[in-house]
């Protein structure tokens, strides 16, 4: 995967087997591995292919930025209390990722400007996380854990913490 989110997705229609298999060079793994690993990507989703004459172009499906957000989501379902969760996380990151997470959320609830600039990390690529798209981060629940449905507010981090 590292290989195919090193290509600048805009500028790249993807790579061919022949292609990833040489920028492994090193490793030694026989064309018929990578392309194997790649037909499995495939069809988990992962990678998008396209036929190009007797071969296929293969792409990321989603930016490595939005596969690693998917993946912390997919870890907040594994149990437990998703608020007891967030709350240890944003307790152990560092004030200027704090200050990211901050921006983001504002921007998401129309209390500050735009969010910081770079990629959607809650958004796969090509999709839109404006609210009410039915996309991005509103659809996997994100925006949903800020707040108190009930009344309103934010919950404070031992609120989110008992329950």
């Amino acid at each position: 995967m590292d290989v195919l989110w090193d290509v600048v997705p805009g500028t790249s229609d993807g790579v061919t087997v022949r292609e990833v298999a040489e920028a492994l060079d090193g490793r030694e793994l026989a064309y018929t591995t990578v392309m194997t690993v790649l037909d499995r990507l495939a069809g988990k989703g992962m990678v998008q292919r396209e036929r190009e004459g007797r071969a296929w172009r293969y792409r990321a499906a989603a930016s490595r930025e939005a596969h690693i957000a998917r993946l912390m989501l997919d870890a907040l379902d594994l149990g437990g209390s998703r608020d007891a969760a967030l709350v240890r996380f944003a307790r152990s990151v560092t004030g200027t990722e704090a200050e990211v997470l901050r921006a983001a959320l504002g921007a998401e609830a129309g209390l500050t400007g735009p969010a910081p600039a770079g990629p959607d990390v809650g958004t796969p690529a090509g999709q839109d996380a404006r609210p009410g798209s039915g996309t991005g981060r509103h659809e996997a629940g994100l925006t949903d854990r800020v707040g108190d449905p009930r009344t309103g507010r934010a919950r404070t981090a031992d609120e989110a913490t008992d329950r």
